[in-house]
C-alpha cells in the first residue's frame, strides 16, 4: 500500500462500534489485502495516535433475493479493523 488513505477506508457506524469507543476501540472498513502493520501505521499517521493492538476480520458478503427479476444477488465483502488505542488517546470522528 503507498498511500495511507488507501488502506483506512472508512469507519464502520453501528451501535456495536459506538459501544467500543468507550473502551478506546474503534473499528474501521480497510482494504482487503492490507495487513495489521499498514493498518497499524495508517492509523497512526492519519490520527496522530499510539495503537496498541490491531484485529481484523473478514466478513462475507449476504446473499438476498432481488424483489422484482427474482434472481439472487451478493453484496461485496469487507475487511475490518478493530483499532485499540493507548491510553488517553481517542480520534474524534463524529464531531461536528
Amino acid at each position: 500500500m503507498k498511500d495511507h488513505r488507501d488502506v483506512i477506508l472508512r469507519p464502520v457506524v453501528s451501535e456495536k462500534s459506538y459501544a467500543l469507543l468507550e473502551e478506546g476501540v474503534y473499528t474501521f472498513v480497510v482494504a482487503p489485502k492490507a495487513s495489521k502493520s499498514e493498518i497499524r501505521d495508517a492509523v497512526e499517521t492519519i490520527f496522530d495516535v499510539s495503537v496498541l493492538k490491531v484485529n481484523t476480520l473478514n466478513r462475507k458478503g449476504k446473499r438476498r433475493r432481488e424483489r422484482r427479476s427474482g434472481r439472487w444477488v451478493r453484496s461485496s465483502d469487507q475487511k475490518r479493523a478493530r483499532v485499540t488505542l493507548a491510553e488517553g488517546d481517542s480520534i474524534d470522528l463524529f464531531e461536528a
